[in-house]
């Protein structure tokens, strides 16, 4: 039984119960997200994912409702300076033994935590992390950092442009 596995045989049988579940695990066991789910972020080597939830049981199922939370590392899209943080999700979703049910299964009165954990960080890893919001970028003409450097570059004039450089 894996990290993220729970037993739910009790839970289904009184319709309105609820429990709480903390659980920890690798995030991506199966390294299917690691090398680069989005473009320049991904999940560390060995990231421990934290799921943290309460499961509350229905007439044909468990809602799920909690937060997914785990590390993120990345390279600014502006200055490709390295970056990373805590990706924290909200989440609320179903899981249902019913196999025509667009639901997450539940089998054999068990679920399986990891598989929202990953559709959580594949889909929320951010696609192009900034290392600040106000960041400068590299200039294009000689590569310096703006944000620690000025350069005195001038942007080279577009020869689609230049018949309205007689107008100036």
């Amino acid at each position: 039984m894996g990290a993220f596995q729970v037993n739910v045989a009790r839970l289904r049988k009184e319709v309105g119960a609820r429990r709480h579940e903390l659980r920890r695990g690798p995030a991506d066991p199966d390294h299917a997200l690691t090398p680069a789910t989005s473009a320049d972020s991904r999940l560390p080597e060995g990231a421990e994912a934290v799921c943290d939830v309460v499961l509350d049981s229905y007439p044909g199922g468990i809602m799920v409702t909690g937060t997914v939370s785990v590390p993120w590392t990345g390279v600014c899209r502006r200055c490709i300076a390295p970056v990373g943080g805590q990706l924290e999700v909200e989440v609320r979703e179903r899981f249902s033994p019913d196999p025509d049910d667009e639901a997450y299964p539940i089998v054999d009165d068990e679920l399986d935590l990891q598989v929202l954990v990953h559709d959580v960080v594949a889909t929320e890893l951010p696609l192009a992390p900034l290392c600040d919001v106000g960041c400068r970028g590299l200039c294009p003409q000689c590569g310096a950092d703006r944000n620690v450097e000025s350069c005195s570059c001038v942007a080279p004039r577009d020869p689609r442009w230049a018949s309205l450089d007689a107008l100036r």
